[in-house]
């Protein structure tokens, strides 16, 4: 009897467990329609877009994260249309689908150029043939469940833009392309800003960058998306669709990427100056020249003392250009040039062999977070593009830091409310130790700090 009844037991238990398990297989998560999904950019009242400068960042579209009630990973995209009500986008077109956070889904932001702006504008039937031309473009933020799940919409938002009229002659011909640098040798794979600009050429499909990069890995990739993406499977020096991540060493490079053939080079690249003007002949780096291509020059702000410079490649005597005659000519080991102490943009000419010197403005990096509030020289800027400013590569400390000209109080920006808005006088910018790319943009009183390392 005592049997039976613990065999009836062993029975009714493993029943029950199997229920259970069947149960417990049956669980399913509903998700519901997202919660909190809405931007939370401090949008500006107008956005003047030029082409001159459309691979500038135009925005940085942010949002905090959605709540669909269930834990669940979530993708974002961000999607744009020159109709109020969206009635005409197309899904799957780059002009609308300005990008997702698929690569870096711990960032709820996504970055548009000036150049993406102008183009949705375009479509809207906005033009600068007449002076300026303003009008609405709309966006929204699309947050879809793992791949393909069923997707939620923030609310539209309206940015009013304005396309400034460009005036004829004196612009180099020369373009931003749709393809740019991105790794944990440039930007963190995108985390740390936009994509480094790869430059049309006079030859179709090749394409020039100059970049500083850190140690680390690159690819090349279309319109700051994974999209379209070029690797190089066995560093062979051949571009391969989807292929190996591309190892670098931190320095600056002149890289070449031909899409006729499929191949690209990458080659030690810079143009400083040196002297005892200015790093006593090389007793330290070089002020390095940054490229400007609406004028297709080097260019560099630079604090210069009592002395004479040269302008070197690669911080190297091979190559060193002086100007013998002191007539503005550069002249390959021609004699050094003479300057006095001050503040200088200087710009290298090379199409016309020609260099000019201008005493100015240079905006610098000051604070407890580089330089003890001016116990050492700011770090310069150069200002590579009208109104257009950049640092690069910036080694920052635990601390505080502003902007300010020529190492002067006089005009300094900071950024009260920590909104990225350079403000006149403004509160300090609080940073943490590492290596970042600093621009600012004086016409749009905006400024960039990316961290990339």
């Amino acid at each position: 009897m005592m049997k039976k009844i613990k065999l009836i037991l062993l029975l009714f238990v493993t029943v029950a467990s199997f229920t259970a398990c069947q149960q417990d297989d049956d669980l399913e998560f509903v998700a519901n329609e997202a919660e909190g999904l809405m931007f939370n950019t401090s949008f500006l009242d107008n956005y003047v877009l030029n082409s001159s400068v459309s691979g500038n960042l135009a925005e940085r579209f942010t949002w905090g994260s959605a709540d669909f009630g269930v834990p669940t990973n979530i993708t974002y995209y961000l999607q744009g249309a020159t109709m109020s009500d969206f009635s005409d986008y197309v899904a799957g077109e780059s002009l609308y689908d300005l990008g997702s956070n698929t690569a870096n889904p711990e960032a709820n932001e996504i970055p548009v150029t000036v150049g993406q702006m102008i183009a949705l504008a375009n479509a809207a039937g906005l033009d600068n043939n007449e002076g300026t031309n303003t009008g609405t473009l709309y966006f929204r933020l699309m947050a879809v469940i793992g791949d393909d799940g069923l997707p939620s919409y923030s609310a539209i938002q309206g940015l009013n833009v304005e396309l400034q009229q460009e005036t004829s002659g004196g612009g180099s011909g020369i373009e931003p392309s749709m393809w740019g640098i991105v790794g944990s040798g440039y930007n963190d794979w995108g985390s740390a800003g936009l994509d480094g600009v790869f430059y049309t050429t006079s030859e179709d499909n090749v394409f020039v960058a100059y970049a500083n990069l850190i140690d680390g890995e690159i690819k090349f990739r279309a319109n700051n998306d994974w999209g379209t993406n070029y690797g190089d499977t066995g560093a062979d020096g051949t571009l391969d669709d989807g292929g190996d991540n591309i190892a670098v060493t931190a320095g600056s490079y002149k890289i070449t990427m031909n899409l006729n053939d499929n191949t690209y080079t990458m080659e030690p690249f810079t143009w400083g100056v040196v002297g005892s003007g200015y790093n006593d002949w090389g007793a330290t780096p070089d002020a390095k020249f940054y490229y400007d291509y609406t004028t297709d020059t080097f260019k560099v702000g630079v604090k210069l003392i009592d002395g004479e410079i040269k302008f070197r490649l690669n911080n190297d005597w091979g190559t060193n250009f002086g100007d013998t005659g002191a007539d503005g000519t550069l002249e390959d080991g021609g004699d050094n040039i003479v300057v006095t102490a001050g503040f200088y943009n200087i710009t290298l000419d090379f199409n016309n062999n020609a260099y000019t010197m201008e005493t100015g403005n240079v905006f610098g990096i000051v604070g407890s977070g580089y330089n003890d509030w001016g116990a050492t020289a700011d770090y310069s800027f150069t200002q590579v593009q009208p109104d257009v400013y950049e640092a690069e590569i910036v080694e920052l400390l635990d601390g505080e830091i502003k902007f300010r000209v020529n190492e002067d109080w006089g005009t300094n920006y900071g950024d009260t409310g920590a909104d990225g808005t350079l403000d006149d006088g403004g509160d300090n910018i609080v940073v943490t130790a590492g290596l970042y790319r600093v621009k600012m943009d004086v016409a749009n009183g905006t400024y960039e700090l990316n961290k990339i390392q």
